[in-house]
């Protein structure tokens, strides 16, 4: 596309806004960048842009704060959509029903790349996931660049940097991990050549309403593939497994057991070429009629059967890029999480500490108290995103024996336990306003043994920025017990 002279409106100035505002001036576009927040808030940001005008001497950027005008859509040539920004937002609308093309930092990206992009989306396991392949292809190369078949590994996109920041550093012969949102999908119309669905569970009906407007947009990283494109589903996932249909190219699957037929939907019946399965406590590759081990679980660093299910998934994807089985070992055994998933924190009161901030569903959490088998003192709560509670709740009934409640969603959360629990499990329940009484409220009652975990399973948005910022505080506060 020529950028040069094109009048572009970046809606939204986080940093996937201020990276795609960044390549987008160094490309000729006239650029505009619209926030609802007041102007003094991106004071760093706006110091960063003007000097990278400045020095080279590109067409200055400009700033609209505290609102969204519509008269700044009367000679846009393109809106750019950052990824929190709602589609249903009357700007946006407008911008539509003019004709006005709608597009994200994302699909530019993968528009321009030079190289090979695979792209990682689900409901849960995106990090996680996305990280670990980036750790076997890096294995890979230490291991022979040669043989891996590409010379460089870009991580990224929904995670670390948006990739468009380093689109100039790219060659023909690399390889670009991204991990990809539903609300980065709905608007894009390309697919990476190499694309993951780990699993499709309710999440952010806030922003899509129904599963099935999240499914739609969750299956749009496969919509555009090619018939020289692979797609890795979820065999142990309904809805992921049931977007087969949709798939143009070849199919590699992932699940805790081996499948006994190909996946068929209705008049749709396609071919698994190969497939990664788990059986008695080891991690097959099934391809060319032989199947081949790749590693015991013991050798797998993460606690849990979620992720089991990412390491599935990893190799699977790995498999998808001609990755060799020695590079997935490899990786997989340097590989020790993520922060803010279940993270170790520290031993205190003679108890362990994690810090599962990432579960901003009610899923995440279920699958993190399933990881442990210890007495649990559970923090939860945060903002609800307009997700069901029951389950949670029948589960928290027979796992947890002290819950914590904190946050907007704590009256929610506590409804759903007196209306599912049968009581058969008998566990405290308090609640506090704020992350800070929770944790001392869980230090006053802690013993010996007991593992105190906080996985939320709503948004941090009621008290904090972001997740990551929700995870900080709690390492803080435990540290300083």
């Amino acid at each position: 596309m020529n950028w040069n002279e094109m009048k572009v409106i970046i809606l939204g100035a986080a940093r996937q806004g201020i990276a795609l505002a960044r390549y987008l001036v160094s490309q000729g576009a006239e650029v505009t960048i619209n926030d609802k927040r007041p102007m003094y808030e991106f004071q760093a940001a706006q110091e960063t842009l003007h000097q990278l005008v400045s020095s080279k001497g590109f067409k200055p950027v400009r700033w609209v704060c505290g609102g969204h005008p519509l008269e700044l859509l009367e000679h846009a040539d393109l809106l750019c959509v950052s990824g929190g920004i709602p589609l249903d937002l009357q700007f946006v609308i407008e911008a539509r029903q003019r004709g006005i093309p709608l597009t994200n930092d994302s699909q530019i990206f993968m528009e321009v790349a030079p190289c090979t992009i695979i792209g990682i989306t689900g409901s849960a396991g995106k990090t996680t996931t996305t990280s670990l392949v980036g750790s076997i292809a890096k294995a890979a190369l230490h291991l022979d660049q040669k043989a891996a078949g590409f010379d460089k590994v870009w991580v990224g996109g929904n995670i670390g940097i948006p990739l468009i920041t380093v689109i100039d550093e790219m060659h023909p012969d690399d390889l670009a991990i991204m991990e990809l949102s539903s609300f980065q999908l709905e608007l894009m119309t390309c697919s990476p050549h190499i694309a993951a669905i780990l699993n499709i569970t309710p999440n952010h009906l806030d922003r899509h309403k129904t599963m099935e407007a999240y499914t739609a947009a969750k299956s749009r990283i496969l919509t555009f593939q090619g018939l020289h494109d692979k797609a890795i589903l979820n065999r142990d996932d309904e809805v992921s497994r049931k977007l087969a249909h949709e798939i143009h190219g070849s199919l590699i699957t992932f699940g805790l057991k081996e499948p006994n037929v190909n996946i068929s939907v209705g008049e749709a019946s396609v071919v698994e070429e190969k497939y990664i399965f788990y059986r008695d406590g080891g991690l097959f590759l099934w391809e060319a009629d032989r199947e081949t081990f790749i590693l015991d679980r013991a050798s797998i660093h993460l606690r849990g059967e979620h992720n089991l299910q990412n390491v599935l998934a990893a190799c699977a994807i790995a498999t998808a890029a001609g990755i060799s089985v020695e590079a997935m070992r490899k990786g997989i055994d340097e590989f020790s999480g993520v922060p803010h998933r279940l993270e170790f924190v520290r031993t205190w009161g003679g108890a362990d500490w994690y810090n599962d901030s990432i579960a901003t569903a009610p899923e995440r959490a279920m699958a993190a108290i399933r990881t442990f088998e210890e007495p649990l003192v559970l923090l939860a709560g945060g903002r609800d995103k307009n997700l069901p509670w029951e389950e949670f709740a029948r589960l928290v009934c027979e796992r947890v024996d002290h819950l914590i409640l904190f946050g907007e969603a704590a009256d929610i959360i506590e409804n759903a336990i007196h209306q599912t629990c049968l009581m058969s499990h008998l566990f405290t329940l308090s609640r506090y306003s704020t992350m800070k009484e929770a944790v001392m409220a869980a230090a006053a009652m802690v013993e010996p043994k007991d593992v105190v975990l906080l996985s939320p399973g709503g948004t941090s948005f009621d008290e904090f920025h972001d997740f990551e910022e929700r995870g900080e505080c709690f390492k803080h506060l435990v540290m300083q017990l």
